[in-house]
């Protein structure tokens, strides 16, 4: 069913990197979820009042929260694809986290009210009913939860949206969740022992566990989270393909909405080099970030000395006695500045967010571990977090 969809909706459905392209996956991924879930919602809240079971009402609220989460994500979609304005420079990327975030509240909401129902269904249970129409129900909510579980997944990779596969995860937990209420109403027909309460319990834990994560994903890029690995490998890539580019140290990924990076990055380069064919260079780099990765991109040129055999001694000798302090410690933009009996070492050191040291206090171990090298230097220390 979604191919068909596929190929009736979306044209160029095979270029994905295309923004237009990837927000009809998107609007036409949440239009099926909408459909989906109130047929399941429907379906679900009847077989839930003939059985007079909470479980199967809860999970058909579940259902629900789904369809409210789709739709919500859906004028997110719609909204985040508008075009950058006077107002809003880098694009309107981030309301698909705003709306992401707006769905996980609602959905936390839900499952604490289906939470407190089923507390009060296990206190005091009521006579419960099975019958064939609310197990055929319940099995084929299942089939259709796996499917969307399925097709969710699938398009999430292939336009790697957090959003989708975040949906497509949450299809599988409700597979869970209604597979124990199918459990519950069995064992109740067979056995006459009712679970129902508890199940609806269960049912409450598997929506909020959903709406808790949903919130980290959408929340964490919105305060800033660090960029994956693989796309840092493939700027490296792309920088260091350069030998004029000796090193990159100081890469800083923001993130405006899937789709809108921008990246900035120090790109150290031999001292002695034409300013004006390194800045060439930086440029054709900062196209070729563009138009291979999507990203808009700010290049600084770090000059370093290669030639002068003394610093590169000296800088050896204090990368050396640094490592020793703590191997996670890495050191750049180092250089020597001399002004008359006076020689500067300025150099940066990136330590861990974690580390247990005040930035004062490691300040100080380093610079005695460069008057170690030699007393009369004044090392001129700038303590750093890594970006990335």
């Amino acid at each position: 069913m979604i191919r068909l969809l596929i190929k009736l909706f979306i044209k160029n459905s095979q270029n994905t990197d295309d923004k237009n392209v990837r927000i009809q996956y998107c609007v036409l991924a949440s239009a099926t979820g909408i459909f989906f879930n109130i047929v399941l919602f429907i379906s679900k809240y009847f077989a839930g009042v003939i059985s007079n079971s909470i479980a199967i009402t809860a999970d058909a609220f579940n259902n629900l929260s789904d369809a409210f989460s789709s739709a919500v994500s859906l004028i997110g979609f719609k909204l985040s694809g508008k075009k950058p304005d006077e107002g809003h420079p880098f694009g309107h990327g981030r309301i698909e986290y705003v709306t992401g975030f707006t769905v996980s509240l609602f959905v936390l909401v839900m499952g604490f009210e289906i939470a407190k129902s089923s507390v009060q269904k296990i206190i005091s249970p009521e006579a419960g009913k099975t019958g064939a129409i609310s197990i055929a129900i319940l099995i084929l909510s299942i089939a259709v939860k796996s499917y969307m579980a399925v097709y969710g997944k699938s398009i999430g990779k292939k336009i790697d949206s957090a959003a989708l596969l975040a949906t497509a995860t949450d299809s599988l937990s409700d597979c869970l969740a209604t597979g124990a209420v199918l459990a519950s109403m069995l064992i109740y027909g067979f056995t006459g022992l009712n679970i129902d309460g508890y199940c609806g319990l269960l049912v409450s834990l598997f929506i909020l566990k959903a709406g808790l994560s949903a919130a980290k994903e959408t929340l964490s890029p919105l305060l800033g989270q660090p960029p994956k690995q693989e796309l840092v490998e493939e700027i490296n890539g792309i920088v260091l393909e350069h030998t004029e580019i000796i090193g990159i140290h100081d890469l800083i990924v923001h993130d405006y909405g899937p789709g809108r990076l921008m990246i900035s990055l120090h790109a150290e380069v031999h001292g002695d080099n034409n300013i004006i064919d390194i800045h060439n260079i930086v440029d054709s780099i900062e196209r070729e970030l563009d138009e291979k990765l999507g990203c808009a991109s700010v290049i600084h040129i770090d000059p370093v000395e290669t030639d002068n055999l003394e610093e590169m001694r000296r800088k050896e000798e204090i990368y050396s006695r640094i490592r020793k302090l703590d191997e996670r410690f890495t050191v750049h933009d180092f250089r020597t500045v001399k002004c008359n009996d006076i020689t500067k070492v300025i150099f940066d050191v990136v330590i861990p967010y974690e580390y247990k040291l005040s930035d004062a206090d490691v300040k100080k171990l380093i610079e005695s571990a460069v008057l170690k090298t030699d007393k009369s230097l004044v090392p001129v220390i700038n303590i750093d977090k890594a970006a990335i």
